[in-house]
């Protein structure tokens, strides 16, 4: 669930975005809402979708509304965003239209403050470093994997004995590789990859 409150001179609003457990979810909203009404938000943009997916036509309306000098206040930033790449890449949306960032339980997460944009820049900076240590474990990883035999991609369709079987087939038997090909349930593509190698 995401919930988030837009607020300045010009305008003030809020969107909420519920999850699927049901159970809770109306207490939540009303502590979310009532947080947020006493912070001064009054209008809502509601959305009923799972914070974790990236597809949430109601932030991306609420996104579209924003105006330089406004702010985006949210309960937490995990109503808004579900991993630091998430998060930065709407504040960036939200500063790229000259707007502010603030969560009211954790203060250190406002960017109308210089000590709230250098967290940011922080965070940003250690997302980057952390994409940078993945890439690298995975390449040595499959480096490592390789020297062990271990072949990566889909397994063949056509394992050595199928090839020598189609190969003689065609060789010896004068049949058409398309007819061949039907009689093992490959393509003739895949055929005629496997009898090149």
């Amino acid at each position: 669930m995401s919930l988030i409150f837009v607020a300045s001179d010009r305008i003030s609003a809020t969107y909420i975005a519920t999850g699927t457990t049901w159970s809770s979810q109306g207490q939540d909203l009303a502590q979310q809402r009532g947080t947020l009404r006493e912070a001064g938000c009054t209008r809502i943009f509601e959305e009923k979708v799972s914070g974790a997916k990236r597809d949430r036509p109601e932030l991306g309306r609420l996104l579209e509304h924003l105006r330089a000098g406004d702010v985006v206040t949210v309960t937490r930033l995990d109503r808004l965003a579900r991993s630091t790449r998430d998060l930065l890449d709407i504040a960036e949306r939200i500063k790229d239209v000259g707007a502010g960032l603030r969560s009211l339980a954790e203060p250190w997460a406002d960017t109308t403050t210089p000590a709230g944009r250098m967290v940011l820049t922080v965070f940003a900076g250690m997302a980057d470093f952390e994409r940078s240590l993945i890439v690298e474990r995975t390449s040595a990883g499959r480096v490592a994997a390789k020297a062990r035999g271990v072949r990566f991609g889909p397994t063949p369709t056509l394992d050595a004995g199928r090839i020598v079987h189609a190969r003689q087939l065609i060789e010896q038997d004068g049949k058409p590789v398309a007819e061949v090909a039907r009689l093992l349930g490959v393509h003739r593509a895949t055929l005629y990859r496997a009898l090149a190698r």
